[in-house]
């Protein structure tokens, strides 16, 4: 495959489909198998837009390892490379991953699974803006996180010792980007898949 992008990657951040461990803030609107369904649905929404883009080379980074069928599934149907998360927490998890492609690419965005506001021109954003010598490129969730990060080199600073899963992780992101003295740009703002008014958002966008 002919890539516009060829030394940058593309890493999503995914957790097996497991009723019961995904999309539980959906529930109990959602019983657990209708939720997994969700996952799913997000999830290939994600992979099929990367892959239609042809920016660059695309890796699913599983949680709970890359045994499960669905992530097989995904490896033929989108050309995806398959790697299992590695870390005691999301932030270990994430520079596990980002140093990881790092050794073979020479830029980086990781993303999550479940952002229906993602176009395939915000992928392009970034890598442009990390081609354009900035550090770092980072895009906003609404909620007070972010939905991507991509860099040129790892910076552990961003990612240890950090309270994920809150309004604020995105102010304290910014706040250790100006302490490390690091160049970075934004991407327009974007939001994701937790609640049940999420869901209904995402239903209304597809009509």
């Amino acid at each position: 495959m002919k890539y516009k992008y060829p030394d940058a990657a593309i890493l999503v951040f995914c957790k097996a489909p497991v009723a019961g461990q995904v999309k539980t803030r959906l529930m109990p609107q959602l019983s657990a198998e209708q939720a997994v369904d969700v996952h799913i649905e997000l999830t290939e929404r994600t992979l099929s837009l990367l892959n239609n883009s042809y920016f660059c080379p695309i890796q699913l980074w599983c949680s709970l390892g890359t045994s499960h069928l669905f992530f097989d599934d995904c490896a033929n149907k989108y050309k995806v490379s398959l790697h299992t998360q590695q870390g005691k927490d999301l932030g270990e998890r994430m520079y596990h991953a980002i140093n990881t492609a790092l050794t073979t690419s020479s830029s980086v965005l990781l993303i999550g699974c479940d952002c229906p506001s993602f176009e395939s021109n915000d992928f392009e954003f970034a890598i442009t803006a990390l081609e354009a010598e900035n550090d770092v490129v980072i895009a906003p969730a609404e909620d007070g996180g972010y939905v991507m990060i991509g860099m040129t080199q790892a910076q552990p600073q961003l990612f240890s010792n950090m309270t994920w899963g809150h309004d604020l992780v995105l102010n304290d992101t910014r706040h250790r980007l100006a302490e490390l003295d690091l160049k970075y740009i934004e991407t327009r703002p974007h939001w994701d898949v937790d609640t049940a008014n999420d869901l209904q958002r995402y239903k209304r966008t597809k009509i």
